[in-house]
Formats: structure tokens, C-alpha cells, sequence
């Protein structure tokens, strides 16, 4: 079950699919990785759209992009991208039944050491309750038996943008009012982030509203109750995202890919979640999760306090 050469594997595969958030989530998991394998082949396996940060990154040798269809063809790109390889190991960290079918597409063999949940692999990451496990731990689980220890907090040194040319007054605060399109209920109600714009303008701090197309309604709600508010949904690349998150004062968010980001780069960021977002998954060295089972029950006042209670970013 294993093809390692010599004192170990020369050519290593990590397979993250994504989402986004989950993407910068998992840069623990991923740095720990690369120091494990220094001098070897490290691949990841991941999104097309994920894929030009993974590059920018400089963690991995190779990016390998999953066509990520259902058809019979797609699933057979994907057994020549796994054998044309020849891994001598591979982290799942996606650890789904997409990923667990990806091992046994190496049928009838040989298999590389594999790390993950499918059913006949190497070192099968399954427990009780597994999916319930927050991701930062389930990683830290996962990758114990090889002796790779994540770091309490991603580097994410390399990703910055200049961003003066947005031309924002500071101080300035980053607002995150949207979520996935699927998960609505991961957000705190538009209202109160409106409101919140509000009391962060009159203090003489600038909103920021970052955000794609999906959130431009969003957007103009907040602008509507908040004229000082900016709006930069659909205008941030990546890169400038976390440039603007290295200069803010502070940010605030929902559960979504971007605060992730954000808070991963080191930003003082407040996370708002309520039970929808169960377990309460985070990762940035400033980052605090506000919590109440209901949005309901989660105020502006206590939101600015909170705010103010974030450790500074310097």
C-alpha cells in the first residue's frame, strides 16, 4: 500500500477542493505539510478557481486542477491526473465521498499511502462524529500519525495588494454582510449591518463593504441607511482583499470564505455566528467569534463592543 522511496515520499499529493474559506482554513495544514516534505514533489489537487492563489502561494510544486463534473469523463481526467502523479503518499483533506471515490479510481493498482476517509486507505482519518469536529482540529488529527503539527495561526505573508487607489478614509472598517447563496441563514440580518455602518461613520471610522455581485443588494441596503459607507463589492481581487485587511482597524463578518480570509491574514476581525454555524470554525491570529444561538439576540451594541474589545492589530 505504499510507494515511499528511500527515507520517505518524494512525490506527495494534498487534495482540497475547496470552498473558498475552506481554502485558507486548511494554510495551517498546508504549510505543516510542505516543512514535513521539504526537498520532496508536493502537488495539491484543487479548484480551477482556487488554484492561481495556490501558485501565488509558493507552498507547492505543482497545482493540479479537478474538472470537478459528475460525468464518467470527468471522473476519468481525474484517474490520469491521480496515476500520472505516481504519489507516494496523499493527504485527503477534503475527506468527502468525492474524494473517498478518488481512491479507489486507482483500481486495481498500485495505491500510494493515503490519508483520508475512503474505505482501504493507509491511514483511514473516520471517526465518530468526525464532521462535527471543528476543521482546524480535524486537521491537527488527521496529520498527527506522520508527526506534522500545524501551526496555531496561518502565514499568509505572501498574499497582498497595494490598494491606495480605492481611495478610503482612514480609519476604516471592513463590513462581510453575505454568506454562500445556499446558507442565508449564516447572516446577520442586513439591518443591523446598516445600523452598525451607522454608529462605525459617526465615530469618524469608515465603512468598507467587501463583497461579489451576490451582495450587491446587500450593499446598497447598507449604503442606503449609511451614505458614508463604501461600497467594494464585485471590485477586490483577492490580493486586495488582504491588502485592505492589513490596514483596517477592524473587521466584522459573517461565516464566509472572506472573513476567513481576512481574519487568516491577521486583520482584528469579529466573526458572527449563530447556531446555523455549529461547530464554530475559525483561524487568524485576532480573530474572535461572537456568538449567540440566534441572530435574534445579537444587538448592535453588543457588536461595537465587541469590536472595541478585538486585540489590536499592532
Amino acid at each position: 500500500m505504499t510507494g515511499a522511496h528511500g527515507n520517505g515520499p518524494r512525490r506527495v499529493l494534498v487534495i482540497k477542493l475547496g470552498a473558498f474559506g475552506d481554502f485558507f482554513l486548511a494554510q495551517t495544514a498546508f504549510s505543516a505539510i510542505r516543512r514535513h516534505h521539504d526537498g520532496g514533489h508536493l502537488a495539491l489537487l484543487t479548484l480551477p478557481s482556487l488554484a492561481p492563489l495556490a501558485r501565488l502561494s509558493g507552498l507547492f510544486d505543482e497545482v493540479l486542477e479537478d474538472p470537478r463534473g459528475r460525468s464518467l469523463g470527468a471522473y476519468r481526467r481525474v484517474r490520469r491526473l491521480l496515476r500520472s502523479g505516481r504519489f507516494d503518499r496523499v493527504y485527503d483533506l477534503q475527506g468527502q465521498p468525492r474524494t473517498d471515490r478518488y481512491f479507489w479510481l486507482l483500481a486495481p493498482g498500485p495505491w500510494p499511502e493515503w490519508s483520508g476517509t475512503a474505505w482501504g486507505a493507509s491511514h483511514r482519518d473516520q471517526y465518530p462524529g468526525r464532521r462535527k469536529v471543528p476543521v482546524i482540529e480535524r486537521y491537527t488529527r488527521q496529520l498527527a500519525p506522520f508527526g506534522i503539527v500545524p501551526d496555531a495561526v496561518p502565514d499568509l505573508s505572501w498574499l497582498d495588494a497595494d490598494t491606495g487607489g480605492f481611495g478610503i478614509a482612514v480609519p476604516y472598517a471592513l463590513l462581510i454582510p453575505g454568506s454562500s447563496p445556499g446558507r442565508p441563514d449564516k447572516r446577520w440580518p442586513v439591518e443591523r449591518y446598516g445600523e452598525l455602518a451607522r454608529a462605525l461613520a459617526a465615530r469618524g471610522i469608515t465603512p468598507v463593504v467587501l463583497g461579489t455581485a451576490i451582495e450587491a443588494d446587500l450593499a446598497r441596503a447598507i449604503t442606503a441607511v449609511c451614505p458614508q459607507a463604501v461600497d467594494l463589492t464585485s471590485r477586490t481581487s483577492v490580493p486586495e482583499i488582504a491588502g485592505l485587511a492589513r490596514r483596517a482597524w477592524a473587521t466584522v463578518g459573517n461565516d464566509t470564505g472572506p472573513t476567513h480570509l481576512v481574519a487568516a491574514v491577521g486583520c482584528p476581525t469579529l466573526g458572527l455566528y449563530c447556531d446555523a454555524s455549529v461547530p464554530i470554525q475559525a483561524n487568524g491570529p485576532r480573530m474572535v467569534v461572537h456568538h449567540r444561538p440566534s441572530f435574534a439576540d445579537m444587538n448592535v451594541g453588543g457588536v461595537l463592543a465587541a469590536m472595541d474589545a478585538l486585540p489590536p492589530s499592532r
